[in-house]
């Protein structure tokens, strides 16, 4: 299952989620393990082995597992697939002579069972069938050439995992190499390694120009007409034929489509058999393909089909074999092959298909599975036909509905998708900001449009919705709801719920109600009143803004989900710096603030609770308690930490409905008798929480007027519980995260998507930047105030950008990308660049406003500035500019825009382009040398280095023209996520909590199954499954499944998320450290500085996360007795640690600790002497003498200082007998210790000493066996949270882990 077929993971969570993956579950709701219950239930449906018989070898049948819940066709599926039946598309199935239709389930066939034989019948082709088939057999045999994807882009989905496999091979082959850590980051680690071509199995399989049948023709059955050229020079013609396919008599000038009569004339079924007859060579040449093929991991090729896969914005130079554009006249036909000659196969009713497939029954598991595998199908085709639909209406090449109106006004229809601008073209946000609030209020409905498809409440429909970004324009495509064209009768409204025509008419349709009570109790709406222009009272479920449509099918939709939670009021109230105002009134709090605000009410109340029944028992106990121990007063306090722990468990059920709540509390009979008087006991203790309510109204502060004293004050008390909220955030969320931050309790951002994730997870919007920023001031969340501005100035760039993008032809864009970032990055290059217009375009495009080649890096600085000051009212220190790390600006930047640019030496400033000119090597990228002041004196005297200028014709520019090869559309998608996997995985957790270990393996495979099932191979979620797996088998100390896991989630998350995604960084690293603890030290080595080079690439050197990294890269050295170069890596450690926490911090001490134990590994015993003396010296200020770490660093030191004399007399003894003899040379022992201020690591603090052996005498490896020995005992232990590793938050087990080894 699992193990032979591993399919895809995750894209919603931060790849170091920031609390222990098990830890997690107590608080989930028990509810999720129903599906084991199923499971048990379902004995019989374990799979079974059937033969499938094949035409072409009846001897030899094909065994295959089936399941009895699949349906038939997926079987055919598997048949199709199978290396041995790759020439069949066509045929159906039998058992015992009756044709078995394809979508019943195997259980329904009657006498189908172990052994049984399925036969593989061929049928005959239908046109459609025989297009079907020429495309497979091309694509299998490796005769279609690379495509051109409008949506996609260059190398979309590609993975490097084969090559850094390749690289860690060849590397654990040799000695270890030194590591240069002030090496500039080279863009080649995102980018795969050129292979040799495919060989060629055919020269050419095309379309013949006789192409279609004529009607006579097509009345005798023919279909196709194909040309073929084999590998041997012969050119054959084709026919394809219901009955199959054959040679015909046509030549390139004469038509006459009859069967060969000649010595060559064959036929077959299938074109591949075909194919075998007519060229000697083929079966040889297919051979080597697939040998060719198989050298690639499955994964990395296998096609990506439920999500949109990851462009990389750094792409090869346009000669570079990877992106070779190959002669291929069928890549045209493509669209005939896959739409026929109407193109009517694709076109799709997107709304009736979603709708229809929501309405699938859920009763039971399987039910579930299919419903959820056909939604995540659809939602994953409707996004790529949006998304290319995007493009070619930002491009100009959809006609609109409504010519006459304003650009901005206009709509259209393209593959039966609605398209509008994210605009205010018709005034309708006039009041809230105009085109900056619709712009906003488009990603916020998309956002609400999906959690309610998350929350699938019956009865209530939603539109099929994607916003997309492309060049500047924001487009919103949305499935076409019937009657949303239609004119409304006289009198009548088109809204049948919420507010009509602005606010002025409200519509309160009562059959709506309790759909939208539904939806209002799951997102924490409170019933609230509106008032029309006429004042007239109307109660709401929900938001105003939030509309009820009745479409003309009879089903319920709801519209405008952009106000979901009510206005971040204390935000509008604040005025920003320079009396920059916002830019709009769409400042919405974030539905995770508002849920987390909930839970937070609920555990109070639950406190509430326990200290009213605490309070009553100690009344009733008062006498029995004054002669009770100080012991028992203790153990009564740990009672009530239990019961509080309960209650946290209990509240997270607070938003379950109050008939949940009684259902759950009137249990069996039968089942209450089996339990103890302690179940008893803690049944008559728990909470009712029915009483428990938390809703905010999202309409206050947006212009309601109530009439009454009595309305005033329900809005007054309204008013102020949303003022509570922004209080909340302001108070304890942004506080929270920082404290976590600073106390390295969770891990910090690598970059700008690293960052959304987290801040979004807690709920802060991202205007709060700003005000993260200025609250990040010392050096310990240095990093993360670098990645905050560096965020704010990429987002204030875009939005610049935009403004002249907007409404530029797509030639003129590169011209455009070149200028603004030669102004934003390359002016220390060239202080006064010049816009790069092709001459004939200027003179083309007439019309077109070209104001960015006005553009000068002052004036874009200025704008960047202004544009950071009014959004996240945050003021750039002056020369921000020069104190960004260029290449991470133009990575985010990138990512933002959908940029694909050409790799090539970045040249930022004048000492870089003088490197790039003179030094032969290639360096892709500038690290951030300007700015960082650790680099070695021997890099700064090179780049101060006189260099000659290059003699160019144009000024030196950092980007050219050339550079910026494609933009890619960024997409927002409302597709919900598997609640049945989730659910399953939640429940096989729980398990696993409770020390019901085998459950919950079972119930993990469960999940992954369904996950493999319903979203495909290859798709983000499948990926964050895989990584959450292996953490979890890593746990239950199965290491060869968690480093199978972890490969497959560093594969799809390549492919979904990103090449150097901070998902792909975290999956190399943790299959890094599973190969170690696996025994395979040499090539995780391989995978942990593939991590730690894009890391480079990422943020830049330094990265506080890096020290727990670097530091496990130094044990794993020191297992391999690599001891020089694995004390250089914890001096690194050290070096980053000093600069995040300081010299005087534990996590130096527990550093210099580890270093001082290197350094002995190293014969370094003085240097090892004086790391040693400062750890103890650290600790003993900061921890006190009589902490256990204290005392193990003073034994240590003892230790090693007699070491060290014994070392150093017998060294003086050599010499002088050397000197004696008459030559001499240099002891090894002499001290190196001299670069340990260049060091850095993270990992456990030093635990429990042992007892003090004498190490006089000893032999190094004694000595390494004494350090492994105690390495081993360390614990992380000390004194309080200042000694936890000041790693990541998950990944600290990691630098545990590893220094363990």
């Amino acid at each position: 299952m699992a193990e032979a077929q591993s399919n895809t993971a995750a894209p919603t969570n931060n790849p170091a989620s920031e609390t222990p993956v098990v830890q997690d579950t107590p608080a989930e709701n028990p509810a999720t393990t129903e599906p084991t219950d199923d499971d048990a239930e379902q004995i019989e449906d374990a799979p079974f082995i059937v033969k499938i018989v094949l035409p072409h070898d009846a001897s030899n049948p094909l065994e295959l597992p089936v399941s009895p819940l699949e349906q038939i066709h997926e079987i055919r599926q598997s048949v199709i697939e199978h290396p041995v039946a790759v020439q069949y598309s066509c045929f159906h199935l039998e058992h015992n002579g009756q044709r078995i239709n394809d979508f019943v389930q195997v259980s329904d066939v009657e006498g189908l069972a172990a052994d049984s034989e399925l036969h593989v019948v061929e049928d005959p082709y239908t046109e459609k069938e025989a297009r079907i088939h020429f495309i497979r057999i091309r694509e299998l045999i490796g005769a279609a050439g690379d495509r051109t994807d409008t949506a996609q882009g260059i190398l979309a989905g590609a993975a490097i995992h084969d090559d850094v496999v390749a690289a860690a091979a060849e590397g654990a082959e040799k000695e270890v190499q030194p590591y240069d850590f002030d090496a500039i980051p080279q863009l080649s680690v995102l980018l795969p390694k050129e292979l040799p071509p495919a060989p060629k199995t055919i020269k050419q399989i095309t379309l013949s120009p006789w192409n279609p049948p004529p009607a006579q023709w097509r009345q005798k059955g023919h279909l196709l007409y194909l040309s073929v050229t084999t590998n041997e020079g012969e050119q054959y013609n084709v026919t394809g034929h219901v009955g199959g396919f054959f040679l015909n008599n046509c030549s390139n000038v004469k038509f006459n489509p009859t069967p060969r009569t000649d010595a060559k004339a064959n036929s077959a079924h299938s074109l591949f058999s075909l194919l075998d007859k007519i060229s000697p060579s083929f079966t040889k040449a297919f051979g080597d393909f697939q040998q060719f093929a198989n050298t690639k991991e499955p994964l990395a090729t296998f096609q990506i089909g439920n999500t949109v896969p990851s462009a990389p914005w750094i792409v090869p130079s346009a000669s570079s074999s990877l992106i070779t554009h190959i002669s291929d006249p069928t890549r045209s036909q493509e669209t005939f092959l896959l739409g026929g000659a109407e193109n009517t196969d694709s076109l799709r009713d997107w709304n009736e298909e979603f709708q229809s497939a929501k309405e699938l029954p859920k009763d039971t598991i399987q039910d579930r599975v299919f419903r959820e595998r056909l939604l995540a199908k659809l939602y994953a085709d409707y996004n790529d036909a949006a998304a290319r639909g995007a493009v070619l209406v930002a491009r100009g090449e959809v006609a609109p509905l409504n010519p006459t109106e304003a650009q901005d006004a206009q709509i259209f229809v393209y593959n039966n998708v609605f398209f509008s601008f994210g605009a205010d073209g018709v005034g309708t946000f006039t009041s809230e900001g105009g085109d900056e609030a619709a712009r906003v209020a488009t990603g916020k409905d998309v956002l609400g449009v999906k959690l309610v498809n998350q929350l699938d409440i019956d009865g209530l429909y939603t539109p099929g919705t994607v916003v997309v970004d492309y060049l500047g324009k924001r487009i919103v495509g949305q499935s076409i709801v019937p009657g949303i064209f239609k004119q409304p009768e006289p009198g009548e409204n088109q809204i049948h719920y919420g507010a009509v025509d602005g606010k002025d008419v409200v519509a309160a349709d009562e059959s709506f109600a309790p759909s939208f009570a539904k939806l209002a109790q799951s997102l924490r709406v409170k019933k609230h009143a509106v008032w029309d222009k006429e004042n007239k009272r109307f109660d709401l479920e929900a938001s105003v803004e939030m509309k009820g449509l009745l479409g003309t099918d009879g089903r319920k939709y709801v519209l405008d989900l952009y106000r979901v939670t009510p206005l971040d009021i204390a935000w509008m109230e604040e005025s920003g710096p320079e009396g920059a105002e916002y830019p709009h009134r769409m400042t919405v709090l974030r539905p995770e603030l508002v849920e987390a605000l909930g839970k937070q009410k609920a555990r109070d109340f639950v406190t509430a609770e326990l200290q009213k029944r605490g309070a009553l028992k100690k009344d009733g106990e008062e006498t029995k308690e004054i002669k009770e121990k100080p012991e028992d007063e203790k153990a009564e306090a740990k009672e009530e930490e239990a019961k509080a722990e309960e209650a946290k468990a209990e509240e997270a059920k607070a938003d379950a409905t109050t008939e949940e709540t009684k259902a759950e509390d009137a249990e069996p009979t039968e089942e209450s008798q089996e339990k103890t008087d302690e179940e008893k006991a803690d049944k008559d203790d728990r909470i009712d929480m029915s009483s428990f309510k938390f809703a905010l109204n999202p309409d206050t502060f947006s212009g309601q007027v109530p009439q009454t004293d009595e309305e005033k004050e329900e809005m007054a008390k309204d008013e102020q519980e949303v003022r509570d909220a922004c209080t909340y955030l302001r108070d304890t969320v942004i506080t929270a995260l920082l404290r976590d931050l600073n106390e390295s309790d969770i891990s910090f951002p690598m970059d700008g998507r690293s960052l959304t994730a987290l801040l979004h997870r807690r709920g802060i919007n991202l205007r709060y930047l700003g005000k993260l920023a200025s609250l990040s001031d010392n050096t310990r969340l240095a990093c993360f105030r670098e990645v905050c501005v560096r965020e704010m100035i990429a987002r204030s760039f875009k939005h610049v950008a935009s403004k002249y993008l907007k409404t530029l032809p797509l030639p003129l864009t590169s011209a455009c990308f070149s200028h603004l970032f030669n102004c934003l990055l390359g002016a220390e290059l060239n202080p006064k660049p010049v816009a790069e217009i092709d001459e004939s375009y200027r003179a083309l495009f007439g019309e077109a406003d070209l104001a960015f080649e006005k553009v000068t890096p002052e004036g874009l600085r200025q704008e960047v500035q202004s544009e950071a000051t009014r959004r996240f009212r945050f003021v750039l220190q002056d020369s921000w500019w020069s104190q960004v790390r260029h290449l991470q600006l133009l990575r985010e930047i990138s990512l933002k825009l959908g940029l694909q640019v050409q790799i090539k030496n970045f040249a930022f400033t004048e000492s870089a382009a003088a490197e790039v000119t003179s030094a032969p090597a290639p360096t892709n990228g500038q690290a951030p040398a300007e700015t960082a002041p650790k680099k070695k004196s021997k890099k700064k005297s090179r780049d101060a280095s006189p260099a000659s200028a290059p003699a160019a014709a144009r000024a030196p520019h950092t980007f050219s023209v050339d550079d910026f090869v494609n933009v890619v559309p960024i997409i927002k998608d409302s597709a919900p996520r598997s609640a049945l996997a989730e659910e399953a995985l939640e429940a096989g957790r729980l398990s696993i909590y409770q020390n019901q270990r085998k459950l919950g393996e079972d119930l993990l495979l469960e999940s992954l199954s369904l996950h493999e099932q319903i979203y495909g191979l290859i798709h983000p979620e499948v990926a964050q499954m895989y990584h959450t797996l292996s953490q979890l088998y890593f746990q239950l100390d199965q290491k060869d499944a968690a480093v199978e896991l972890a490969k497959k989630a560093a594969i799809v998350a390549e492919r979904t998320v990103g090449l150097d995604s901070a998902e792909t960084v975290l999956n190399y690293l943790n299959l890094s450290l599973f190969l170690h603890q696996r025994g395979d030290s040499k090539l995780a080595l391989g995978y942990a500085k593939h991590a730690l080079d894009i890391w480079k690439v990422i943020y830049g050197p330094d990265h506080p996360d890096t020290i727990t990294t670097i530091n496990n890269y130094a044990v794993m050295l020191q297992s391999l007795k690599a001891y020089h170069e694995s004390r250089r890596w914890f001096e690194e450690s050290l070096r980053v640690c000093e600069k995040v926490f300081g010299r005087q911090s534990v996590n130096s001490a527990t550093l210099l600790f580890q270093l001082a134990q290197a350094l002995a590994l190293d014969q370094d015993s003085k240097a090892a002497v004086d790391r040693m003396r400062e750890s103890f010296n650290i600790f003993r200020t900061a921890l006190g003498p009589d902490d256990k770490n204290t005392k193990e660093a003073e034994h240590w030191l003892e230790q090693l200082t007699h070491n060290a004399v014994s070392i150093a007399k017998q060294a003086k003894d050599l010499q002088a007998r050397r000197s004696r003899a008459g030559y001499r040379f240099n002891s090894r022992n002499i001290s190196v210790g001299a670069s340990a201020t260049n060091t850095a690591s993270t990992t456990e603090l030093p635990g429990k000493p042992t007892p003090p052996p004498s190490l006089d005498g000893r032999t190094i490896d004694e000595l390494v066996k004494y350090i492994e020995g105690t390495d081993k005992k360390k614990t992380g232990g000390g004194s309080g949270g200042k000694k936890r590793a000041p790693g990541r938050g998950n990944p600290k087990r990691r630098g545990g882990a590893a220094s363990t080894a």
